[in-house]
């Protein structure tokens, strides 16, 4: 085990106690209780926004029905897509953030800030206005079907009006975990959620005051409950005076640092292609599913619903374990961080583990939150989950791999083991077998695509180079030894002088000699 840096302004020296990045230090401590401390938050808010959507789909099966359902699915692939345009930037920003304040470098994790939120808000609104535009056109294209077209128009139009806020409320979530707080993005969110599901009904259904805006209603709500919560989640950050907030004093850091802008684009885009690359695997498969009509579809959409709840557990501590190695990468702490992959690919055993064992107990009666005892889709539902479920618990281990080699910089090799999972196994597979098996071509592809995922994901974790990655050259603020993921010192051309800190309007950080 190398030596712990020295103490600097952005850590409080111990587990469990707060920093300047508001969370705890996550360089030291107990490696599984530290992270299933950061992981349960971030679980948290991945339930609270799964049951966001089960319960938007609960109200529009049942009060707009399976037509209406069909629409939401389609929609919401898109939707999906969209997120995954934006997702690499702030996954980035996220890294680069915890390894600043891994290394105890705040005006580097100032810069970064200004730099990000300047790029991600030029972006998301960009995203928004395109897909505003073009929803016609791209639920065409994924084959929506006909009696469904209008209700996804829509719902996805008013969805793509929410995206900015959407995404801007996503960003300052992931930054606020890179700088090693998971619990403040968790109470947001328990306040996002709350306002979308009392909303949902009450603009679907036009209940008291509320207008009456149907399948759009859904949408409306969303919209609402984002942007007021983001405005408050912005307000609390300013006033308990978080480093992720850039006060009037610091308006400058909004200039973009194009070094920083150039490393945001450069890892960053290989992590939204991850992002876009899934989602639109899953408009292929939305596209075969909806060859076999209404019944099939609203059967697939049910359940997915499930999927998200499966997936869960590994999406969070894929995010606890990106956090916690940036920050390790930072303060160059190599064996913590192995260590860090080897507890997150437990619980990520386990965690995956026990809802497909659930699921598989509880079917078909869970499925019928979503479709009536009586649709025809049940049965439907019931036979998909047959072939799918268990290949999440495999895919939520690749998850923890992929999230650790992210950590340091290395984006490029889980951008391929993506392609060749999805692209190469999952979509040709059931392309193939489609004319023989039918349907079923397309749930037996699923497991296998994640048996490819491990495969490749955890071979690159075995014997890749990505402990010699790093995102940007950031020194540690004490005499650590080099372990092979400590971060190189800042050659002259790239340091920022004092002078230039003091025009930038942020305090110089820890320098080491030479540096």
């Amino acid at each position: 085990m190398t030596a712990s840096p020295a103490h600097s302004p952005l850590k409080a020296g111990h587990s469990g106690h707060s920093g300047r990045g508001g969370g705890p230090d996550l360089t030291t401590g107990p490696i599984g209780k530290t992270l299933i401390a950061f992981a349960i938050p971030v679980l948290g808010s991945n339930i609270l926004q799964s049951l966001n959507g089960s319960a938007n789909a609960v109200w529009v099966s049942h009060v707009l029905g399976e037509a209406a359902l069909t629409a939401t699915s389609n929609a919401n692939q898109i939707l999906f897509l969209m997120l995954g345009t934006v997702f690499g930037v702030s996954m980035a920003a996220n890294i680069l953030i915890g390894q600043a304040i891994g290394a105890g470098d705040e005006s580097q994790a100032k810069r970064v800030i200004g730099s990000s939120t300047f790029f991600f808000l030029v972006l998301s609104f960009s995203v928004g206005v395109l897909g505003f535009s073009l929803t016609p056109h791209i639920l065409s294209a994924m084959g929506t079907p006909p009696d469904a077209r209008a209700d996804a128009i829509a719902y996805l139009r008013v969805i793509f009006a929410a995206m900015p806020f959407m995404y801007f409320f996503s960003y300052v979530m992931m930054a606020q975990r890179g700088a090693g707080d998971s619990r403040t993005p968790f109470y947001f969110s328990l306040m996002a959620v709350a306002l979308d599901i009392t909303l949902n009904p009450l603009l679907i259904m036009g209940v008291g005051p509320f207008p009456k805006l149907g399948i759009a209603g859904s949408a409306a709500s969303t919209l609402i409950s984002q942007t007021l919560t983001l405005a408050v989640m912005v307000g609390h950050l300013y006033k308990t005076r978080s480093i992720l907030v850039i006060r009037p004093s610091e308006w400058r850091l909004l200039i973009p640092d194009f070094r920083i802008i150039k490393s945001l684009v450069a890892k960053g885009l290989p992590m939204g292609f991850q992002m876009i690359l899934m989602s639109l695997s899953a408009v292929t498969m939305m596209s075969f599913v909806n060859r076999y009509g209404v019944h099939t579809s609203a059967a697939y959409g049910a359940a997915t619903q499930l999927w998200t709840y499966v997936q869960m557990p590994a999406m969070a501590l894929g995010a606890a374990v990106s956090s916690m190695a940036a920050q390790n990468v930072g303060a160059g702490k190599t064996e913590r961080v192995e260590r860090v992959a080897l507890s997150g690919a437990f619980y990520a055993l386990v965690l995956t583990g026990v809802p497909v064992l659930v699921i598989y107990l509880a079917d078909p009666w869970v499925l019928r939150a979503f479709l009536p005892a009586t649709s025809p889709s049940l049965p439907i539902a019931v036979h998909i989950n047959s072939f799918v479920l268990w290949g999440f618990i495999l895919w939520g281990v690749a998850m923890v791999f992929t999230g650790i080699v992210r950590a340091t910089g290395a984006v490029w090799p889980p951008l391929l083991s993506m392609i060749i999972s999805l692209w190469g196994v999952r979509v040709p597979l059931a392309a193939f077998l489609e004319p023989r098996l039918g349907a079923d071509a397309i749930w037996i592809s699923f497991p296998m695509g994640s048996v490819a995922a491990l495969i490749l994901g955890g071979g690159y974790y075995l014997w890749g180079d990505w402990r010699k990655q790093r995102m940007l050259h950031i020194t540690p603020s004490a005499d650590a030894p080099d372990t092979g993921l400590g971060l190189p010192m800042m050659d002259e051309s790239e340091a920022i002088t004092d002078a230039e800190e003091l025009s930038l309007g942020v305090p110089s950080a820890p320098r080491r000699s030479g540096s």
